[in-house]
């Protein structure tokens, strides 16, 4: 990939970054080394690896397990906004 100036400047109007010759220059050297670490990695075998991760997977959820509910009453107990055997919220129009 070609890094130029010209390349410096459509990725600032696209980030909508105002940038100074300087940066702009400055940006073009550093586009090219990151482009040529990129290159270097990309360029490394790969077809005989396995992907794995560092740590094990493991699933932080509990298990979905069915247990005995609450019944009616004891989960109206606690509260004063009750009616007719349901919560009682605000009026919604």
């Amino acid at each position: 990939m070609n890094v130029d100036k010209a390349l410096i400047e459509a990725v600032a109007v696209n980030a909508r970054i105002a940038l100074s010759e300087k940066e702009k220059e400055r940006f073009v050297k550093d586009f090219k080394e990151i482009l040529e670490a990129f290159s270097i990695v990309s360029s490394a075998p790969v077809s005989d690896r396995i992907s794995v991760h560092p740590e094990p997977v493991v699933d932080v959820m509990r298990s979905d397990e069915p247990h005995t509910c609450l019944t009616q009453e004891a989960a109206l107990r606690n509260t004063q906004h009750k009616k007719d055997g349901y919560f009682k919220g605000p009026r919604a129009l």
